[in-house]
């Protein structure tokens, strides 16, 4: 027995002591491994991970700049900046990221929050930068958010600098608006940051670069659900600089009155500087649509509207200037020596051309008509002989000339050029001949010719100045916050036409006769005291069929002609040049003229001419030379 448990001790003993020893080889292991994982943590990634501490209770929240404002000339503030207040939110301060999504549908109703959530995680967006959820709060979602923090973990309250356009749709093809800055965008444009605004028509997007200003930032200590604690630091955003507009409110405000709910367009000009008085577009759409976000459903019945209201038909709306182009051919035909005031032409209501008649408006005719009156009545006969004596080429050279068929080079992004045709245009385009009829139809503002209503008020303007053509412009200044001016923009001359100062007094006595005389086409637009001087148009939509004549009132009022009224005032020492345009709107003397008649009424209310002036001027006018009508 004692040599039998002497064996077993002696066999036991070994055994432990090699248990004991891998139990403290394992132990060894399991003791290193701790002491190199610290080491790594708090020797190899001190840095890395005491950022990473920072980041959970410091971060640098991003603070927009409010964009410039905008004025009018007399400074009245159009555009400005209003607080928003965003729901924004961190996930990786909610632990439970769905119990926070319906914490959140219960207080701002159901908004598609996790989509949101998803899409940025899409995106790549970097940890612990917010995400909007929500913009524009109204004050019950602000108390209800603030009242139930503790239930929203992550989710916070930021207030964001809004465009706010404070006259809605007033000038709002002018002015403009802004949308939130696209992936393109932020993949080719630097400084800008996902949620920031940028312009993207009109105004807002020609001077982005002025009104966009420079985002600040802001250090902030957050508790361990992302609740603001204090504020660490902040580095003030600089607002963008403010911009000072050519265009007068109470002027803007009786242009879009007088045009009303008729699709058309009305540009008024300083012939004197070229600056734009008023511009108005209609119909019109109210810019604060996209300030506020403009949802898809928005977006798509605006751009799918049969009377596309985000055309600015002032400088985008293509039309035959119809008799208004009569102008241009009378200089023409003066400076070409094709005609001289006293040539006269027979009008016995058509002038028949190859095996075609090509009438007048006047079915009975105009008899024996001279230039004068032929401006007057707008006799279509005589501007068919005078197109015939000038030939397509030479009316083309002034019309081009006079600033027609091309673009004004106005700050508007958008703008179309329209079009004048010549032979060499013709050829281009279609590869034919130019035949000598085609000129009888472009002679009185029809056929292939195109125009828009800044390019007719340009020319309306040069006839008033003496031949001076400015380039349109509708920016005065542009200022810091500090009033001190950064940039002004003075008048710009583009050209100084040699034309005839007799022959423009001639076109500019028949114009003040169209208004102001017997037999003129545009009685509705006279003035008290004040001599207009103007030129009705009326441009076909639909061409008639030979030897049948329509009346107005019997077509469908899509296939009506375009109304057009071109004048400028007073005669003796001009002050404003005024196009407008009616879409199907008939004969110019009845849908354009009353339209300007009230813009011009307003003008001369806000800027009346020197009372000692005014009977001296008009006492001038009324003894001035009259050229025989026959």
């Amino acid at each position: 027995m004692a040599r039998r448990r002497k064996w077993l001790d002696t066999r036991g003993v070994p055994r432990f002591e090699l248990r004991l020893k891998a139990l403290g080889i394992a132990m060894f292991a399991v003791l290193a491994c701790v002491s190199a994982r610290l080491y790594y943590l708090q020797i190899v990634s001190t840095k890395q991970l005491a950022e990473l501490a920072d980041r959970n209770r410091i971060r640098t929240l991003r603070v927009p700049a409010p964009r410039g404002l905008v004025f009018d000339r007399k400074h009245r503030t159009l555009v400005d900046t209003r607080p928003s207040f965003d729901a924004v939110m961190v996930p990786e301060d909610s632990t439970d990221l769905t119990a926070t999504i319906r914490n959140l549908e219960r207080y701002l109703g159901n908004d598609h929050f996790a989509d949101k959530l998803a899409e940025a995680q899409d995106e790549d967006r970097p940890a612990f930068e917010p995400v909007a959820i929500k913009e524009r709060l109204t004050w019950e979602q602000v108390v209800a958010l603030e009242t139930h923090q503790l239930e929203l973990p992550g989710v916070s309250i930021q207030v964001t600098p809004r465009r706010h356009y404070v006259y809605g749709s007033l000038a709002a093809h002018v002015l403009g608006y802004v949308g939130e800055v696209s992936k393109e965008d932020l993949a080719k444009l630097p400084g800008y940051h996902v949620g920031d605004e940028i312009g993207r028509f009109g105004l807002e997007r020609g001077l982005e670069g002025y009104l966009r200003g420079v985002s600040g930032g802001r250090q902030i200590e957050v508790d361990a659900v992302g609740r603001r604690l204090r504020v660490l630091g902040e580095v003030p955003e600089r607002p963008g600089y403010n911009v000072t507009l050519t265009l007068d409110l109470d002027l803007q405000q009786a242009a879009e009155q007088a045009l009303g709910n008729r699709a058309g367009a009305l540009v008024a000009l300083d012939p004197n500087t070229g600056e734009v008085l008023a511009m108005a577009s209609h119909p019109t759409f109210d810019p604060n649509q996209f300030a506020a976000g403009i949802s898809p459903a928005a977006w798509r019945a605006l751009i799918k509207d049969p009377s596309h209201p985000l055309e600015n038909r002032a400088i985008q709306g293509v039309y035959p200037p119809g008799s208004t182009f009569k102008l241009v051919g009378a200089i023409a035909a003066l400076e070409e020596k094709a005609v001289t005031p006293s040539t006269t032409f027979l009008c016995p209501g058509g002038l028949w051309y190859g095996n075609r008649e090509y009438r007048c408006w006047r079915k009975e005719g105009h008899g024996n008509v001279a230039l004068h009156r032929a401006i007057v009545q707008s006799c279509d006969v005589y501007f068919y002989q005078v197109g015939l004596r000038l030939g397509i080429d030479r009316l083309a050279h002034w019309a081009n000339l006079l600033g027609l068929g091309k673009p004004t080079e106005i700050q508007l992004p958008g703008e179309k050029a329209g079009l004048i045709p010549s032979s060499a245009w013709k050829r281009r385009r279609f590869g034919e001949r130019w035949y000598p009829a085609e000129t009888l139809s472009v002679a009185i503002g029809q056929g292939y010719v195109g125009v828009t209503a800044l390019q007719m008020a340009q020319l309306v303007a040069q006839i008033a100045n003496g031949g001076i053509r400015y380039r349109p412009q509708f920016v005065r200044t542009i200022e810091d916050n500090d009033g001190r001016v950064v940039k002004v923009f003075n008048p710009e001359i583009e050209a100084r036409l040699n034309i005839d100062p007799t022959v423009l007094e001639i076109v500019r006595n028949a114009m003040a006769d169209v208004v102001n005389g017997p037999g003129g086409t545009a009685h509705r637009a006279q003035l008290e005291h004040i001599v207009v001087c103007g030129k009705t148009g009326t441009a076909q939509v639909v061409k008639e069929a030979q030897g049948q004549r329509v009346k107005e009132e019997e077509l469908p009022e899509k296939f009506r002609d375009h109304g057009w009224f071109v004048a400028f005032a007073p005669k003796d020492n001009p002050q404003i040049a005024i196009a407008c345009v009616i879409e199907h709107g008939g004969h110019g003397g009845s849908s354009a003229a009353p339209v300007v008649h009230d813009v011009l009424a307003k003008f001369f209310e806000l800027y009346p001419p020197k009372p000692q002036l005014r009977a001296a001027k008009l006492q001038k006018v009324l003894a001035s030379e009259r050229y025989a009508s026959n």
